[in-house]
This record gives C-alpha cells, structure tokens and sequence, in this order.
C-alpha cells in the first residue's frame, strides 16, 4: 500500500465483528475509539488516535435502532473535524433503504434523507451491499461502490450441486435478482406473487413457474420478519417442491422471523453477515447458515485505497 495517505479503517458498536474480520482480512489492527455516553443517553463518538491526512474507513450497518445511523454520521464527523483526508462509509447493510420513492401521498423517502445526512457529515464515499433498489445510488453526488452479496452465494450454491435445482423469486420485484442467479447457475425461474393487505403483512401467494420435484432455492435481499418467505416456502412445498431453502443477504429477522423460519417448510435459510444474528440463546438458529462478506469489503477497500478498478470483483 502506499504511503500517500495511510489508510485507518474504524468501527461503530453494531459491526465490531465484521469490522474486525475485515480488518484481519487487510493486515490492519482496527483504529482506537471509544464512545462516550451521558446519563440521558446521548453519546459522543471519539478518535483515540491520530487520523490527520489518514483515508478513514468507519464500518457499520445501520440497521435498527437509529442509535447505530447517528453514531455513524457522528464519527463521520469526527474525522472531518480531525482533518482525515477522506471519509468513507463502509456501511454493509444500508438501512432505511426500503423507503426509496413515495409510494402513497405524503410519506417520506428515508433512503434519500440519510444520502443527504451522510453528506451533511462530510462523508466522501459509501460502500455498500446489495440495496433494496439499485436506484438509491442515484440519490448520491460522491461515488457509491455497491457491493453483490452473489460473489458469495453463488459459489456456495454451486458446490452445493443440488440436482433439479429452481430459483424463486419471492415477488415481483425479486425478479430481476432471481433471473441472474438462474443463469449463472443455468436452472429455471419461478416468480412467487404476493398481494399485501400492508406493511409486513402478507395476503396471498401464488407461484409462476414449474414447481413439481423442484430443489427451490428462493433468492432474496433481506429477510425481516420472515412472513413473505415462510408462507412463500410453504406454497412451493404444497405445490409439489421437493425442498425449500433460501437466500437472502441481509439477516434483518425482526418480530417473529425467527419462529417463523423454523416452523416453516424451509430446509435452509443461507445468509451474510452484514448484520450479525441475534445473540439470544432462545433463538432458533438451527436452519440458519451464515457466510461472510468480510473477504470481499476487504478487497474492495484494499483495491478502493489503492486506486484501483472494482468491476471485476462483481458477480451480478
């Protein structure tokens, strides 16, 4: 690496794991910071090292509670304040993604709020993984490196060698997703659709597609409270599947998820660890598997500080 500007790569409280495999992954010992609460519950982020005319990446999803969105914004900062060189969100699961347009009369777009927010901070880049609409990047006016959770998944997937294999997208709008996994493993498609009688509230599924004898593997971007894909799971099964397994890149598993997976007709469910799993011993997690895009944030950021090209390292 060069000497320009040193690279410093930083963690808020939600990804210290993550950030500490991608650090191991780097070469690199994660920069000291501390956060310092007050009794109402403020916090104050600070830097207990030096980042003068350092490339500072500070890595953290920003999955609920908003604590973790601010404690970012507030590092972001920090660092600006401290004369980094460049800033730059590592930010493997973009939370408040799923507000990306307004869909109904006089709602707000989260997603394009935290853009706005993250540049108010000062920051000069985010990196991210697999957004609910790859559109959002549009709602940036500095570089956005979007990351594909697929250079894992697919792999897996294949050495998997599942015979009579089906890829299910679990509505409409994981169509495209579901058709890049089938042709890179060269299988067919079955679009599930679902109507919602409201937010995080399925009615109905039905599946396109030929189901009968299928090993399905439905593809998706997050699971959150597991009611779309366990009641998808059960259609393809009551349809003639042979199993049901899923895939799904950001573990979001609110409310019921768990419960649910593990009541469902699910085999398996295959996700990243953009946010860690729930360290609640009463969770089931037997049907769970997690694989690490730690190797693949390293790279990129390996190969962002050193200025060099990105497409390459990304399976679509």
């Amino acid at each position: 690496m060069h000497d320009e500007h040193k690279i410093k790569v930083f963690t808020c409280k939600a990804s210290r794991d993550f950030a500490e495999k991608v650090a191991t992954k780097l070469g690199l010992k994660l920069g000291a910071s501390d956060v310092l609460t007050f009794s109402d519950g403020e916090f104050q982020p600070c830097y207990n090292e030096s980042v003068r005319g350092a490339t500072v990446f500070i890595i953290q999803s920003t999955y609920p509670p908003t604590d973790n969105l601010f404690e970012l914004l507030l590092m972001i900062d920090a660092a600006k304040r401290a004369s980094a060189h460049k800033v730059i969100a590592v930010m493997p699961y973009f939370g408040w993604a799923r507000q990306d347009r307004k869909d109904k009369p006089r709602v707000s777009i989260g997603a394009k709020l935290v853009a706005n927010m993250l540049e108010a901070a000062g920051c000069d880049r985010v990196m991210t993984c697999d957004l609910h609409a790859d559109q959002i990047q549009g709602f940036f006016d500095f570089p956005v490196d979007h990351i594909y959770a697929s250079a894992v998944f697919l792999p897996h997937l294949k050495a998997m060698n599942i015979e009579n294999l089906a890829i299910a997208a679990p509505d409409m709008g994981g169509a495209k997703r579901a058709n890049a996994y089938a042709r890179y493993l060269q299988c067919p498609v079955i679009i599930c659709h679902k109507s919602r009688e409201k937010a995080n509230v399925v009615g109905s599924i039905t599946a396109i597609g030929e189901v009968e004898g299928k090993n399905v593997v439905i593809v998706d971007d997050m699971i959150d409270t597991a009611g779309t894909l366990a009641k998808a799971a059960n259609v393809l099964k009551e349809m003639g599947a042979a199993s049901v397994r899923a895939c799904a890149t950001h573990a979001v598993f609110s409310g019921p998820a768990y419960d649910r997976i593990a009541e469902s007709a699910l085999e398996e469910v295959i996700v990243s660890d953009t946010i860690p799993l729930s360290s609640d011993p009463e969770k089931d997690k037997k049907k769970i598997t997690v694989l690490s895009m730690s190797d693949i944030f390293a790279d990129i950021i390996n190969k962002v500080y050193n200025y060099e090209e990105i497409s390459s390292s990304f399976i679509n």
